[in-house]
């Protein structure tokens, strides 16, 4: 062929096949808005009975249900006496400070005993890594009725039944597969080299680890304890089997609200509780970003 040849005659035959056609281009772009539609359609459908709550718990009348004041949009239909009602309320109070104060307790156990697991089972040379990472996201995969039932037992020997100890203790069990998975999926693109080559410079093992491993699996530590934080926040059937009158948190005491007196300061509290679950994702979404930097090296 000689050089002023036209090019396009020495394209492949295979190659121009691998070209789509009108009807292809035609049939992806359908399927990429169909699942665009499903995406948002189940977005909704999770999403809307969620939201409802939140003008509800405005709501000026002692009332689960939209008032016609509500829905012509009326000012004095709407109030914030249920709110005023929960922080002048020494049940909501007590419900509150036992929550913040089992939450962020078993969250620092979860955390330490999660990421000092996730650092072990990381190393190639761990033995018995499959048995020992099946036993740590067991609470995570067995029914939660199963394993408050088999704390309820174990911690009855022990007289950590009703006590602030054996529901923080019960909670930290719950926390620590969320911190295992967060820093071991950190840790998976982790060059263990520059952990050594640290210790090569004459760093401490302790200094290395702080300044080289530290910084790679910050992103998933913190995400693993907001994790942990939230699931002992809402947590309610270990706390139904575990706690007394004196461990009451916010779900117990919503349960119970739901049960003996309905109160639309459920409602408020409620949408207190997704306003703390959106400020957590949006912190959640940051770290992965900053993990994803991390990672890539900027």
């Amino acid at each position: 062929m000689s050089p002023n040849q036209d090019t396009r005659h020495s394209i492949p035959r295979n190659d121009l096949r691998l070209q789509p056609g009108p009807g292809q281009l035609a049939s992806q772009a359908v399927g990429r808005w169909a699942l665009r539609i499903a995406a948002w359609g189940a977005l909704a459908f999770l999403m809307v009975p969620i939201l409802v709550v939140i003008p509800l718990s405005f709501n000026a009348e002692p009332f689960f249900s939209f008032t016609p004041g509500m829905l012509r949009l009326e000012t004095g239909a709407y109030s914030t006496k249920w709110y005023n009602a929960v922080f002048e309320s020494n049940i909501w109070l007590m419900a509150i400070r036992n929550s913040l104060v089992i939450g962020l307790s078993s969250t620092a156990i979860a955390t330490v005993l999660g990421t000092v697991a996730a650092l072990g089972l990381s190393s190639p040379d761990m033995p018995w890594r499959r048995p020992i990472t099946a036993l740590l996201l067991a609470p995570m995969i067995v029914p939660l009725i199963i394993v408050a039932a088999g704390m309820f037992f174990f911690f009855t020997r022990f007289n950590l039944v009703a006590t602030f100890p054996g529901v923080i203790i019960a909670h930290a069990v719950l926390g620590v597969p969320f911190v295992v998975l967060t820093v071991t999926a950190t840790l998976s693109g982790f060059d263990r080299s520059l952990y050594h080559a640290g210790l090569n410079l004459g760093a401490s093992p302790v200094r290395a680890f702080i300044d080289v491993v530290v910084p790679v699996i910050r992103p998933g530590v913190i995400s693993g304890a907001l994790l942990a934080f939230v699931t002992s926040f809402d947590e309610v059937v270990l706390v139904l089997f575990l706690a007394g009158p004196e461990q009451t948190t916010i779900p117990r005491r919503m349960f119970s609200g739901l049960r003996e007196q309905i109160n639309p300061s459920i409602l408020a509290v409620a949408t207190l509780l997704i306003l703390m679950s959106i400020c957590l994702l949006l912190v959640l979404e940051l770290l992965r970003r900053r993990s994803e930097r991390i990672r890539a090296g900027k």
